[in-house]
């Protein structure tokens, strides 16, 4: 399904979207991915989910993309009675022994939380809502707080705590089962949760490899440990994804924005794809209009850089899931045509590249020349993706379409910023080859008679090599 705009748009499922007719209206409005967001699920909820997004995408001939958000050591209390309490200034107990909560104490599903925490340290509640400080811990089981903000406390609230290093592996026991749901389905993302480290990753990557699956991980960054140790994570995520909810509780809020600017602009220097999350079009769970400030904040994350812009409580629980999308991919084709996305840092490849230095070097270039002389389209086969990402990191003007015979991969790519997919099979001569996909290029309509493309390839085509080929042609 060809797109209109270059900056895609993730939408998560919930109780308002889930259904076959309001999703292929949501992708027919402009989400290029469908998040499944495991917290709120079961692995035979998750395996559902998925078959319904590939009914969509098969009845449809969509390529929308399944992100399976893995929910990661979420911190929780447990249930509680209603009504109860917090008053600034009492003390308030948080034990790992099972129990109802009340305004006096609450359960935490954290068996090491007595043992990690520290005096002194802060605990914070409901997003930040309700804070605590630790007075003296056990060392078992049981930790004496002070409120220092109070308030309504609910069941199954979460809680941050930012200046605590958890003990917690960064896959539960929950997670396992989830991920073995969402790579049996062969979903194309992985989302993993409160990532701290690039160990996490590499162990996420190892659970992967020995399914033997090529799903991919988007590493969300959420805790601050994740922020120190960026390019690391960098290094080994295939995306990552700025989820400012947790991460606005977990370090002082004003320094988001910097984060935020930050890893676009790191992640753009290494070809990582980036998602901006959390609270973008929030107004619209309830209202038919979004504010100015979140319109200026959609607009804003495109203009950093993002790959994609996320939807969350809009269209998993909130009024109007097709309205809002129509909405954001309003506010993201206008920005896309009247603002200026060339400013970004060029990021050259370098020798230290390795075996990808010639492929990089091409797609590199590729963009360049493309922008120098008006090119119509980016036009290059792959059977992996990898250059439908190098392209896209450096932001040409023009569309990236990208042919592969792997629909697990067209629908991969679908998150990727500016990419177009399209499915070929063939493998003949390079001269029938390029002259096949340039045709495709002609009926989708991004192109006419008398344009400019560039075509990049592995030559000789039968042999799936590296990209190694670069030609500009005219459509006749």
């Amino acid at each position: 399904m060809i797109t209109d705009k270059k900056t895609k748009i993730v939408a998560t499922l919930g109780p308002a979207s889930a259904n076959f007719d309001t999703m292929t209206d949501m992708v027919k409005s402009g989400v290029n991915v469908f998040r499944v967001n495991c917290s709120h699920s079961n692995p035979e909820g998750i395996r559902e989910t998925i078959r319904l997004v590939r009914e969509v995408n098969e009845k449809n001939n969509f390529s929308v993309a399944v992100l399976a958000d893995l929910q990661g050591p979420k911190l929780r209390v447990g249930e509680i009675e209603d009504g109860a309490m917090l008053t600034t200034g009492n003390t308030f107990i948080l034990t790992s022994k099972p129990c109802v909560g009340n305004s006096e104490r609450a359960y935490l599903t954290y068996e090491t939380f007595a043992r990690d925490v520290k005096p002194g340290e802060r605990i914070l509640l409901d997003d930040g809502k309700l804070m605590l400080e630790v007075e003296e811990s056990n060392q078992v089981d049981t930790v004496k707080t002070r409120v220092i903000q109070g308030g309504s406390l609910k069941s199954r609230k979460g809680v941050n705590l930012p200046n605590t290093k958890i003990s917690l592996p960064c896959l539960t026991k929950k997670d396992l089962e989830d991920l073995e749901a969402a790579l049996q389905e062969e979903v194309e993302w992985v989302g993993l949760s409160f990532v701290r480290s690039g160990e996490d990753i590499r162990q996420l990557r190892g659970e992967i490899n020995a399914r033997k699956s090529l799903a991919k991980i988007i590493s969300k960054i959420e805790k601050p440990e994740a922020v120190e140790d960026i390019d690391d994570i960098l290094t080994e995520t295939d995306a990552v994804m700025v989820a400012r909810g947790d991460l606005g509780v977990e370090v002082p809020m004003e320094r988001v924005p910097v984060i935020q600017k930050m890893i676009v602009k790191k992640a753009l220097a290494k070809s990582v794809p980036i998602i901006i999350a959390t609270q973008m079009m929030e107004t619209m769970m309830e209202n038919l209009s979004p504010t100015r400030a979140e319109v200026n904040d959609v607009a804003n994350s495109m203009l950093d850089g993002a790959d994609a812009v996320m939807l969350s409580g809009e269209t998993s629980v909130g009024k109007y899931p097709v309205q809002v999308v129509q909405m954001m991919r309003n506010i993201i084709v206008y920005v896309e045509e009247n603002a200026n996305f060339h400013f970004l840092d060029e990021h050259p490849p370098t020798k230290d590249a390795g075996d990808r230095y010639i492929t990089d070097s091409i797609c590199y270039n590729a963009s360049k020349i493309a922008d120098q002389i008006g090119a119509k389209a980016i036009l290059t086969m792959t059977h992996s993706g990898y250059t439908g990402f190098k392209i896209s990191s450096h932001r040409p003007r023009t569309t990236v379409a990208v042919f592969t015979a792997n629909r697990s991969i067209l629908n991969m790519l679908s998150l990727v910023w500016g990419v177009q997919t399209f499915y070929y099979d063939k493998l003949g001569s390079t001269d029938q080859s390029f002259a096949d996909i340039k045709e495709m290029v002609v009926q989708a309509g991004l192109a006419k008679k008398g344009d400019r493309v560039i075509k990049i390839a592995s030559m000789p085509i039968k042999e799936l090599g590296m990209t190694n080929t670069l030609k500009i042609s005219e459509v006749e």
